[in-house]
């Protein structure tokens, strides 16, 4: 009597056993691949099917993803992905409503395509919605009852059940899901602190962190984009998945593009479908979506993250949220290794700037010369480690000597490089024993020849003649020497011609002066007279005039030192903005 109340229920309520084995199976894993195996075996049990499948909704893409069943041989093809409204179970998926036929080939919305797709043959379905609080998890499909019998409205019965224990278990693989990867996320995020903290080479640090990041987020193609502050632009690009040809073309303005919208507004960007936003400039033709996320440091924008899919709406907010926790994380990494990268070059740049310096100090005087009846100094101080002013003192023939004084239009190396050609080209006309006018003419030409319309030399050049005390020179867009007679009268030496290198065959006028004991010139570079003061008042010839008029006890040396001071007091000891350089001559009284 026992026996045959259990059979009864197992005849009556088949529901009932059904449910019960089923949610044994189903809770005793929550590994997504396992729990798929499970459902599947349980379908095909369940409804006594050939054939059973489990299409499992991908809300990014909109898409159903078909896992298939066969016998005791599970197959999962990855690349059958169902639209919604597509064959049989994609209507399902998108009315939300079961469906039962065991004409399947008369249906309507039955496919062929999909059918071929499959690989078999299908005769009769049943297929169910999986919801799980009014969200839609899948699609449950058996196919082709055994023994050519039909489904049943009691199959149905029993198969919508199933589906309502087939969401609880997928519900709950999802959770577990979503916890691991949380924590995987974390667990990625601190060996990538590790992984970046072990390099302070910026390439490497890029290509470290593009790696990582395709543990989080997945891409087709990703990049990522640095900016230079200065030039307000793209600069520095690390990418993986793009033509390593197309690189110069991402290097874009701020504004341009999507990525240069983001470094622009400091914002995040989810573009869907990039053919529908008008900033997406297309450098890789198979990208559908993209996600961006601006790199900051202390509110500064110092890059940009871009992922990029191939298939449409790939990424959601979740990615969006990673992608910007991981930017965080990035931006420690990048400004350290930058940080590093500038003071190596810094270093590399001063060891350099050195060695000029100490070169283009081997090209100025090393001692003042000391000349029967005069007293000359010269002084030359930059205002960069190495400058473009340049003095000389130049042995011609007995009792001749060249004088000369030059700045180059601008600073540091480039300044420096174009004084050493001048320098070069005046000794070598100055050995050929040419007039002053003459070989002013030839230089001009030889520097206009190589260089650049926007460089150019002034300077001074003058032949001191020691015996007869004659002093004969040609200013060449200089600022003009000031001559101080013994009795206080002032002039300024002008005559000459314009700055060489502008105008090709330029003519120079040369012009002598008789000097007397008593008489003081003082050539001079424009960082004396235009050195500023806080208020921007320049230190002027005016002043450099008075200097020579309130100190003519002064020794060469000493009246140089005293205009240097006076113009270090008037600017408040700051670095001058322009080199300073000064050659005074002295005419000694007997």
């Amino acid at each position: 009597m026992e026996k045959e109340k259990i059979e009864e229920k197992i005849i009556y309520h088949p529901e009932r056993c059904v449910f019960m084995e089923t949610s044994k199976l189903l809770n005793s894993t929550l590994d997504l691949k396992e729990l798929l195996d499970l459902i599947l075996k349980s379908i095909t049990k369940a409804m006594e099917a050939s054939f059973s499948s489990i299409s499992l909704f991908d809300r990014k893409a909109q898409e159903l993803n078909l896992y298939l069943y066969s016998g005791e041989k599970k197959e999962e093809k990855k690349e059958l992905r169902l639209k919604l409204g597509q064959g049989i179970a994609g209507w399902v998926a998108q009315n939300q409503e079961p469906v039962i036929t065991n004409q399947a080939r008369n249906d309507p919305r039955f496919s062929p395509e999909l059918e071929e797709r499959i690989g078999f043959r299908i005769d009769s379905i049943i297929c169910v919605p999986v919801l799980r609080r009014g969200s839609l998890l899948g699609v449950m499909v058996a196919m082709n009852k055994l023994d050519g019998k039909e489904f049943t409205e009691e199959d149905l019965k029993i198969f919508s059940s199933l589906a309502d224990q087939v969401a609880i278990a997928l519900d709950n693989s999802y959770l577990y899901r979503k916890a691991r990867k949380e924590s995987l996320e974390k667990e990625i995020l601190l060996d990538m602190d590790r992984l970046i903290s072990s390099s302070l080479d910026l390439d490497e640090v890029l290509g470290l962190i593009l790696d990582s990041l395709k543990r989080l987020v997945r891409y087709d193609a990703a990049a990522i984009f640095l900016i230079d502050r200065k030039k307000q632009e793209v600069g520095e690009i690390k990418t993986r998945g793009f033509d390593p040809a197309i690189e110069p073309d991402l290097r874009l303005k701020l504004g341009q593009g999507l990525v240069g919208w983001v470094a622009q507004n400091k914002e995040t960007v989810i573009v869907p479908d990039v053919e529908k936003d008008p900033r997406y400039i297309e450098a890789r033709h198979e990208t559908k979506s993209e996600v961006l996320a601006p790199i900051m440091t202390d509110r500064r924008i110092i890059g940009v993250f871009n992922l990029e899919s191939n298939q449409v709406n790939a990424y959601d907010l979740d990615d969006l949220n990673l992608l910007t926790a991981f930017a965080s994380h990035c931006a420690v990494a990048i400004e350290r290794t930058r940080l590093h990268k500038e003071i190596i070059v810094k270093k590399k740049l001063e060891e350099e700037l050195l060695i000029a310096r100490n070169i283009q100090q081997s090209f100025l005087p090393a001692e003042d010369p000391n000349l029967p009846g005069f007293d000359i100094s010269g002084i030359n101080i930059p205002s960069e480690q190495v400058g473009g002013d340049y003095y000389d003192f130049i042995p011609i023939v007995e009792n001749q000597i060249g004088i000369a004084i030059g700045d180059v239009a601008g600073k540091g190396i480039p300044a420096a490089l174009i004084m050493a050609s001048f320098r070069a080209s005046l000794k070598a006309e100055i050995r050929n024993n040419y007039a002053i006018r003459t070989i002013c003419f030839k230089v001009n030409n030889l520097l206009y020849e190589s260089l650049e319309r926007e460089n150019y030399v002034t300077a001074v050049y003058g032949v001191l003649d020691i015996k007869n005390k004659v002093f004969t020179f040609s200013n060449a867009g200089h600022n003009p020497p000031i001559l101080r007679r013994k009795e206080g009268k002032i002039r300024h030496l002008t005559e000459g011609g314009l700055a060489l290198g502008v105008i090709q065959n330029s003519e120079y006028k040369e012009r002598v002066l008789n000097l007397k004991p008593g008489d003081v010139i003082l050539f001079y570079t424009d960082g004396v007279t235009e050195a500023k003061n806080e208020s921007d008042e320049e230190f002027g010839t005016k002043r450099l005039e008075k200097i020579l008029s309130e100190n003519p006890g002064l020794k060469a040396k000493e009246l140089q030192d005293k205009i240097y001071q006076e113009v270090k007091d008037f600017t408040g000891n700051k670095p001058g903005e322009d080199d300073l350089t000064m050659i005074i001559i002295k005419v000694l009284e007997a």
